[in-house]
């Protein structure tokens, strides 16, 4: 998964298949899932994965109204077609039925 860097990067990244994963190094809910990533990556390598440090880019959280982790978006050229957001902690099977969900 490749990590946000800048807003600009952020915007290259929208116009692809992409989804991006809201985390924080704080966050025990975010570090339960952690294992599981890369073997969801490789199932649905048609998309991008973005992990966005709350922490690092609150704005982008606040513009894509992102206010409980692990959360995630889920974008194809340039617009939303999808989000899991809640700041319950997420299983790999609901990230994969919302990916299955907006998968095309």
């Amino acid at each position: 998964m490749k990590n946000l860097q800048t807003n600009e990067q952020l915007e290259s990244y929208l116009n692809g298949k992409t989804i991006l994963m809201f985390s924080a190094d704080w966050c025990p809910d975010c570090r339960i899932i952690e294992p599981i990533l890369p073997e969801i990556e490789e199932k649905y390598n048609h998309y991008t994965f973005i992990h966005v440090d709350r922490d690092q880019f609150i704005d982008v959280c606040q513009k894509y109204d992102v206010f409980g982790i692990p959360s995630f978006i889920a974008f194809e050229k340039g617009e939303e077609v999808g989000r899991l957001i809640s700041k319950d902690r997420k299983t790999k099977d609901e990230i994969e039925t919302f990916i299955d969900s907006i998968d095309s």
